[in-house]
């Protein structure tokens, strides 16, 4: 394998899209996992470089590692695996299904991928797996489950980082971690919102850099500092509301008085 080679699980999404283009751009060969390849066609067609599309059933564990496995046998190995795969959800009810689908596909699938990832790495001698992760990992959170699921990745990922250097093998292990992207995008935040191509620009950097830990955008950084500064009864008290559903509180409480 002398050519660079990437194996991106969980392409589907507006930002795997973006770091495909930045890494094929870059003349770097992709393999490209997906729930629905069909999807990714225009795509994969569009890229400058010798890109193959698989399907992903990430919910499978055994299904992902053989499919992982045979591509990876396909491609006679890899320099890079992306892990970019997860659900989120919230009800203040906290029915169930919803958080057993997101610990399936954020904690079972997540691991199954990194596992198989980093076994495959080994036999190769050399590697780097990355994971797109989120700061809401560092603390728990309404999204119980979600927040839960990104506390385990960073851990699984850390555990994995210190098992290859206990074996003295050059596996580069990157946890990417996102701001909290969903809950800017629903109060309309332009300050903590960019564009994604600038977002995949700073996940590649961080990957070139060979980083152990990566927030991105980097202005993430400080939010991710105070959150785990807040003591409990302060961290508790945050507010999780749209604005509008914010300002309709103050209102009803102004007509209450």
């Amino acid at each position: 394998m002398t050519k660079a080679t990437a194996i991106i699980v969980g392409a589907s999404s507006l930002l795997s899209q973006e770091i495909a283009k930045k890494l094929a751009s870059q003349g770097v060969k992709l393999a490209l996992f997906a729930q629905d390849p069909n999807a990714l066609a225009d795509l994969a067609s569009n890229l400058p470089t010798e890109v193959s599309v698989h399907p992903l059933n990430i919910a499978n564990p055994a299904a992902v590692i053989s499919s992982l496995e045979q591509v990876w046998q396909d491609l006679d190995g890899a320099h890079l695996v992306i892990v970019n795969t997860g659900l989120n959800s919230y009800d203040s009810a906290l029915p169930w299904q919803p958080e057993q689908d997101i610990i399936t596909v954020n904690v079972q699938g997540f691991a199954a991928v990194c596992n198989t990832a980093f076994k495959l790495f080994s036999e190769q001698g050399y590697g780097q797996l990355a994971a797109i992760n989120s700061i809401a990992g560092l603390r728990g959170g309404p999204s119980v489950a979600y927040h839960a699921s990104k506390a385990f990745a960073a851990n699984y990922l850390e555990g994995l980082s210190m098992h290859a250097q206990r074996l003295k093998q050059p596996i580069t292990i990157t946890d990417i971690q996102l701001g909290l992207l969903d809950k800017a995008a629903m109060q309309k935040s332009r300050l903590w919102l960019s564009p994604p191509s600038e977002v995949a620009a700073q996940v590649v950097h961080a990957l070139q850099k060979g980083k152990r830990k990566a927030y991105v955008t980097k202005r993430w950084r400080l939010v991710a500092w105070l959150t785990k500064l807040l003591p409990e009864f302060i961290y508790n008290t945050r507010h999780w509301r749209t604005k509008a559903e914010r300002q309709a509180e103050k209102a009803a409480k102004k007509q209450q008085k």
